[in-house]
């Protein structure tokens, strides 16, 4: 008996058909809204995920049962377990059941069973647990199976970046999908090459690319910052631009990362980073990106009090807040910014009625009362 190769006629596309479409529509940045909606939308609409029972099974054994019955069987097809996992709780996340289940099989039929149902599942669960048993192995020529499910990366971003991280030159494969995701999908990849930048070419990525200015960069600028060593690289001798700006935009995000990672009061090398980095900004050409950056850092450093647990002391945040403002108020800087912001605009009216005017920065813009200028 044949397994089937693809969805049956009139169903839906696969996941992995949805995502190589829309990858060869954008090949050099993340899909659109992350490839949502995806094509089992109508299905899953409004659908609660089964809730568990106080005392009932551990999350993920049921997935597990699912895959040792079909196991078991010496002549089950992948293509049986395509509808196994309806209304089982499905964790996209690494799941230890889920993974002993698949290194009691045979790691080849394990193997080729993940690669058919992340090639030809027209159901995101099914497509899940495919990802998974892919995750249990290491074989490299999986890769490019791996990447074109991950662009999907808000659903199959966590075992995407699981997957590839334990294999051959898994640096090499996270970087590539590192480039092509957003949102949260971009959180679980940047945490797996956290965990890999003992590589030069992922600390070179993480120094330059990690952040990209999403809130949920949040959630690892405090990791790229230490496991990059940025104290080290933004006051080394021979510092490029992309490292500066991209400097500013991880302290900038962690002045206001609360709840979700490492705040810049609890960065280590918060102090020296800094320093430098306003040094090296009193250097550089201005342009506006550069400018917000400074100015929010600027402002938090001037006008939130230091804490017992913070890495900088007040006298600290004082003179690197003036190091900062003596760049920002350069005629050549305030030019800049006043030709990019746009009068009337939400990000004019936010810059220049909050940071703008708590630092005293004559930005030009002149908001009326209803948001437009005069």
């Amino acid at each position: 008996m044949t397994a089937p190769t693809g969805p049956l006629p009139g169903s839906p596309i696969t996941l992995y058909e949805h995502a190589r479409r829309l990858h060869e529509q954008h090949p050099d940045g993340p899909l659109p809204d992350e490839g949502e909606p995806y094509p089992d939308e109508e299905r899953h609409r409004g659908q609660e995920r089964p809730r568990r029972r106080r005392y009932g099974p551990p999350a993920g054994a049921d997935v597990a049962e699912a895959l040792d019955n079909h196991f078991r069987r010496a002549d089950a097809h992948p293509s049986e377990l395509a509808e196994a996992f309806r209304g089982l709780h499905v964790s996209f996340f690494p799941n230890e059941h889920v993974t002993a289940a698949a290194l009691r099989a045979d790691g080849e039929r394990v193997r080729q069973t993940g690669r058919w149902l992340v090639q030809h599942s027209t159901d995101r669960d099914a497509a899940t647990v495919g990802l998974a048993l892919l995750a249990s192995g290491t074989v490299e020529e999986d890769i490019p199976l791996i990447w074109t499910i991950g662009l999907l990366s808000e659903r199959f971003g966590p075992l995407a970046a699981d997957a590839l991280q334990r294999r051959p030159r898994g640096d090499e494969a996270l970087l590539w999908l590192g480039a092509r995701v957003a949102g949260w999908g971009r959180v679980y990849v940047v945490e797996a090459l956290c965990r890999l930048a003992a590589s030069p070419d992922v600390q070179s990525w993480l120094l330059r690319h990690a952040c990209n200015g999403e809130i949920l960069n949040g959630y690892f600028t405090g990791k790229v910052a230490t496991a990059a060593h940025l104290h080290e690289a933004i006051t080394g001798t021979d510092v490029d631009d992309a490292v500066i700006d991209h400097t500013g935009r991880l302290l900038r995000v962690m002045t206001s990362c609360s709840g979700m990672g490492m705040h810049l009061e609890n960065y280590l090398h918060a102090p020296v980073v800094l320093a430098a980095h306003a040094a090296h900004l009193a250097r550089q050409a201005p342009s506006a990106d550069r400018y917000v950056d400074a100015a929010v850092i600027a402002d938090h450093l001037a006008s939130t009090p230091p804490d017992e647990e913070s890495s900088c002391t007040a006298v600290q945040r004082v003179a690197l807040a003036r190091q900062y403002r003596a760049v920002l108020v350069r005629p050549e800087w305030l030019d800049t910014v006043r030709a990019d912001l746009e009068p009337g605009g939400r990000d004019a009216a936010w810059f220049t009625g909050g940071v703008a005017r708590r630092l005293g920065l004559d930005v030009g813009i002149r908001p009326s009362v209803h948001g437009r200028p005069h």
